[in-house]
């Protein structure tokens, strides 16, 4: 339902550990409200979502938000793996990376290979 395009294994893999090395160095919102906030306010530099979520309609708004917006975004198959990059303990349905520190070469990496899977 909100899935709009197909993410390779290694765009994933690359976009787990840009939101891990975001999170030390930087700021990532965690959670659908969270992220939803984020993107409103326009401080999301970038939003990732699970691919896994049920009910989906929880982030069925977020790629609608991100484009308005002009917020890039990607997806990943687990929201286990995703909650984990991010630094919880449990899964998060989506993350926004609000300020990536010194991982913003490899966010901004990522941001390009996604925008080409749009395309």
């Amino acid at each position: 339902m909100f899935v709009r395009f197909e993410t390779p294994k290694e765009l994933s893999t690359q976009t787990y550990e840009a939101v891990e090395r975001a999170r030390t160095t930087g700021k990532v919102a965690k959670g659908a409200n969270e992220v939803t906030k984020n993107i409103e306010r326009g401080s999301a530099k970038f939003v990732v979502m699970a691919e896994d979520v049920t009910p989906e309609e929880i982030l069925a708004h977020v790629p609608l938000l991100c484009e308005e917006k002009g917020i890039p975004y990607g997806y990943v198959p687990s929201k286990a793996e995703l909650g984990a990059a991010a630094g919880l303990p449990v899964g998060t349905a989506a993350a926004a990376v609000v300020d990536a520190g010194t991982a913003g070469e490899s966010v901004e990496d990522v941001v390009k290979k996604f925008s080409a899977l749009k395309a």
